[in-house]
């Protein structure tokens, strides 16, 4: 990745109007650390490999684990951060738990995530 240099303002000149109508359209302070924590959650590379797999079929951990060459266990803490930021859901079948996408929103944004790298 190539260094970009970001180029400031030669005098300082704040814009009230803008400032203002900024300030009162941000989010509060909660919401903003909330909407931080869900993006950590696809920092991890594991965690965005079970998501692709998973945009593509439901499975159960041991199917993820052999398609990811992982064992059940490194799955099971995945799935586990996936489940409490509600990015994944799952469903009984007899003894077996399958996993999905909790719904559309997490496959427009993996979908858009990979769009924008790849442009």
């Amino acid at each position: 990745m190539k260094k970009t240099e970001v180029e400031c303002c030669e005098v300082t000149c704040v814009h009230d109007d803008a400032v203002r109508m900024v300030q009162k359209k941000m989010p509060e302070e909660e919401r903003l650390k909330e909407l931080a924590d869900f993006y950590k959650v696809f920092a991890d590379p594991t965690r965005i490999k079970i998501l692709c797999v998973l945009l593509e079929s439901e499975m159960c951990v041991c199917d993820l684990a052999e398609v990811l060459g992982m064992t059940q266990s490194a799955i099971s803490h995945q799935l586990r951060v996936l489940k409490q930021m509600k990015l994944v859901k799952n469903r009984r079948e007899g003894k077996t738990v399958y996993y999905s996408l909790a719904d559309g929103h997490i496959q427009t944004i993996i979908s858009q995530g990979m769009e924008h790298i790849t442009e």
